[in-house]
């Protein structure tokens, strides 16, 4: 008998996707022209409530031409959470800009508006705001301090499809924003990425840059260096079905993480606070450990022997190799990624599913050896 298997992620395809791709296999166009690209574009960016949208091929991409659009380039300074996905990092370093670290605050788990100011210097240029695991940042803080010292705000909303923030939709709210589509995100086109800004220019230099710098008027000439980032018509195809039932998705992922909710309410488990300003969306569901965090992995091997799936929490930048500074603290950030688990989220889970998963954690926090 085959174990039961649970993963932490999995996409969902019920919508047009086949009839969508197997349209580009009939006509043949499969790769980064044709019409799918054009109308995932277009409906992102009305979803989004901005007036431009370009396709890539994933969401590093997507943040690097964020950036490279607006003109980051060697010696300059970013500033970034360190608790994000190493991508958020690795770009500005892409551009020979030095990412500069800035701690997490325990009401979102994002970006800490109070520590900003302390780390621009004369070379700081942007604030990169991350919308962590769907919960959006403080944006009106963020920008303020932005507006202040002359900064562009990229706002990292790759993991956060449909969050809003006092009403807005992210992505919409600073100078350029940026989405992923990999297979575990709210939607997906299996790799992609998305820039969306209402500034007509960026708009335009980021769909050049990432055409290999071409003249879009004139064929085979290149008046810049650019990259081959392109998104095919076949992902876009997907796309464009996945985001036709974006509501649905995003519904039962709401529905998931309640379950969640009820089922870990007298489990002595923590999770990611939600603020009143923001209506967050459920990428992941992630607890934490408020005792026996040095057992966090213990627990998640327990759980993957009774065939669930679990995720750390992303490790904070700064302890990462390419980022290690001995001085560095960020204490709210380690004290996450130390306590935290990501665990199963996404829309075709059962309530039965949760039921088991929660059962499962539960169990395995009993099973510990007692504290001295």
């Amino acid at each position: 008998m085959q174990k039961r298997f649970i993963p932490v992620a999995a996409p969902v395809f019920s919508g047009n996707e086949k009839k969508y791709v197997l349209d580009c296999l009939e006509t043949t166009w499969i790769s980064s022209s044709g019409k799918y690209v054009q109308a995932f574009e277009t409906e992102f960016a009305a979803y989004c409530g901005v007036e431009h949208a370009t396709a890539c091929c994933n969401g590093t991409v997507a943040l690097h031409l964020a950036l490279v659009a607006l003109g980051i380039g060697d010696g300059d300074e970013v500033i970034v959470p360190t608790l994000t996905f190493v991508a958020t990092a690795n770009t500005v370093k892409y551009c020979g800009a030095q990412p500069v670290f800035v701690d997490s605050e325990p009401g979102t788990w994002n970006i800490d508006p109070a520590r900003i100011e302390e780390k621009i210097t004369s070379r700081t240029r942007a604030i990169i705001p991350v919308h962590l695991y769907g919960h959006p940042a403080d944006m009106d803080a963020i920008i303020s301090i932005a507006r202040r010292h002359g900064l562009f705000v990229v706002e990292d909303a790759a993991e956060a499809h449909g969050a809003e923030y006092k009403g807005r939709k992210v992505g919409s709210i600073g100078d350029i924003g940026v989405f992923s589509f990999y297979g575990n995100k709210v939607i997906t086109t299996g790799e992609g990425g998305m820039v969306v800004t209402n500034d007509g220019g960026l708009a335009a230099l980021a769909r050049q840059l990432k055409a290999q710098g071409a003249e879009p008027e004139r064929r085979y000439w290149y008046s810049m260096i650019g990259y081959n980032y392109r998104m095919t018509n076949l992902a876009a195809a997907v796309g464009l079905a996945q985001l036709e039932q974006i509501d649905w998705h995003l519904e039962r992922r709401r529905e998931v993480t309640g379950w969640y909710r009820e089922d870990l309410a007298d489990s002595g488990l923590a999770w990611q606070p939600e603020q009143p300003w923001a209506r967050p969306i459920p990428w992941m569901f992630n607890v934490l450990l408020t005792q026996d965090a040095e057992n966090r992995d213990e627990i998640m091997q327990r759980m993957a022997k009774l065939g669930i799936e679990t995720r750390p929490v992303f490790y904070p930048n700064h302890l990462l190799p390419p980022y290690k500074h001995d001085a560095a603290s960020f204490p709210v950030s380690e004290r996450i990624a130390r306590a935290g688990i990501s665990l199963p989220t996404w829309a075709g889970l059962t309530r039965d599913d949760v039921r088991f998963v929660s059962e499962s954690l539960i169990s395995s926090l009993r099973q510990l050896p007692a504290s001295p």
